[in-house]
Formats: C-alpha cells, structure tokens, sequence
C-alpha cells in the first residue's frame, strides 16, 4: 500500500531533523499499519490504528532528548520511541589457516 502524503511527509521531517543533528540514517522500514494495542489519545484527538516505522540510526547520545521534544510536538506522531541497539564487535577468525597453494602443486608431481 502506499503511503499518504502527511505520513511520507512527516518521515521526511523526522529523518531530516535526525541528519541536521548529527545522526546517520541507515536504514527506514516501513512496519505497516495495525490496531494500537490500547486507544491513545494524542493532539486532541483517539486513535486506534497507526502506522508503524523503524529508523535505523547511527547518532550521538544528546540527540535524543531533543528529537524525543520535536516529535512529541509533531502532530503526526502519535507514539515515539529511542531503542539503544548494541554494537557488535567483529573479530577476525584466527581458526581459518591460509593455504599455500604452490606447496599443494609441488606435492602431487
């Protein structure tokens, strides 16, 4: 399905705001639109559906607070939410020894 115009827009704003404050977006996805689990009532208005998003981001811990304000005060966000996502080291494989592959050739003369 495609997206309305305010939620595209309101996306738009939100992963603008995230790259003037220093954040690197990598990664938007689009969760679909379902049932609230509970009725939320936000900007004077009920809401029982919702469209769900998911902003993968690589950014400084003090954006947060203020990008938690700005989208309190969109009107297009019903429900907002910073999830910490551990980094992962990669090690390199001291398992895996390097062949020497003139020694193999060598062997089967």
């Amino acid at each position: 399905s495609l997206l309305k115009p305010e939620t595209a827009a309101a996306l738009k704003r939100t992963v603008e705001t995230l790259m003037e404050r220093g954040a690197i977006v990598r990664n938007l996805e689009n969760l679909g639109e379902r049932s609230l689990p509970y009725k939320i009532s936000k900007h004077k208005e009920r809401h029982r559906r919702g469209g769900y998003f998911l902003i993968d981001l690589e950014g400084p811990p003090s954006i947060v607070s203020t990008m938690m304000d700005h989208l309190g005060r969109d009107i297009d966000v019903i429900r907002r939410a910073f999830i910490k996502h551990p980094v992962s080291k990669t090690e390199e494989c001291s398992g895996i020894i390097p062949v020497n592959y003139e020694d193999k050739l060598i062997a089967k003369k």
